[in-house]
């Protein structure tokens, strides 16, 4: 080969180079179309809704590799479904072209529960919603703040901030209709713990307004009320009236209060 090259002049050699580069060329150029598979274009088919499994197999089938790309969790879809596929079905494209799938996990992701008390529906709806989790049921109750979340539960029970919980679960929302629009007596709390004294407001649809506590308690629970307002009765023996909804002020001591006939407390209690 040596010999070849070194026994012929410099033009000739440079010919026969020159000669031989554009015979690659010509061999490149022709089998390009052969190796980039130029004007064989397949549609995509759809294999959303699919397990994995036979997406794949039936993307194979048509022409095309697949490759999941990415996971996402769908409480509506079955586990390991394909959500999305990029190109999309339909598209025209090239043999053997890589089809990315998003599949719906198996297990859901847990989150924090946000804190929605006090939020109005809609901003909770929202919160919950960038969380994945859904508004489940919606209960009203009476409360000033109207359509504002007064508690949230999951199976019946308050449901913590911070609680994790799967993604998709249903929250339970209790929710302010207002105040009502009936009015009834105000109870008589003179004399009951602070504990049995908030079963009466629930019970009532009242709210604990206010709450003063004397220096001497130690247990808010069972501390006694021996204040309150408003009061049962009014000046000249009625009953005061409250709507579902409203307040009352409650003054707590350690000791309990000595009521007279007329249910009013007859000395305030030790510490006052």
């Amino acid at each position: 080969m040596f010999d070849f090259i070194t026994k012929r002049s410099f033009v000739v050699n440079v010919v026969a180079v020159i000669a031989m580069f554009f015979l690659l060329a010509v061999i490149f150029f022709t089998m390009l179309p052969i190796i980039t598979k130029h004007g064989k274009q397949l549609t995509v088919p759809d294999v959303k809704g699919l397990n994995v499994k036979n997406a794949i197999a039936k993307l194979e089938a048509a022409g095309f590799d697949a490759e999941v790309r990415d996971s996402i969790f769908i409480d509506s879809i079955p586990p390991l479904a394909v959500w999305a596929q990029t190109p999309d079905k339909g598209a025209e494209v090239k043999m053997g072209r890589t089809i990315h799938l998003t599949v719906n996990k198996t297990v859901a992701p847990m989150v924090a529960m946000p804190d929605l008390e006090g939020l109005t529906f809609r901003s909770a709806e929202m919160m919950l919603k960038s969380l994945r989790l859904n508004v489940g049921d919606t209960i009203y109750k009476p409360d000033f703040a109207t359509n504002t979340v007064l508690q949230q539960l999951l199976n019946g029970k308050t449901l913590k901030p911070g609680t994790m919980v799967a993604e998709g679960t249903n929250i339970t929302l209790i929710l302010s209709s207002g105040r009502g629009s009936v009015e009834n007596p105000v109870p008589d709390f003179i004399g009951l713990t602070y504990a049995e004294a908030k079963e009466i407001l629930s019970a009532s649809n009242l709210n604990p307004g206010s709450v003063i506590i004397d220096p001497n308690v130690s247990d808010t629970l069972n501390a006694y009320i021996y204040k309150q307002y408003p009061t049962r009765k009014n000046e000249i023996g009625d009953f005061n009236m409250v709507r579902a909804g409203e307040a009352v002020d409650l003054y707590l001591s350690a000791t309990k209060p000595v009521k007279d006939s007329s249910g009013a407390a007859q000395q305030p209690p030790a510490g006052e």
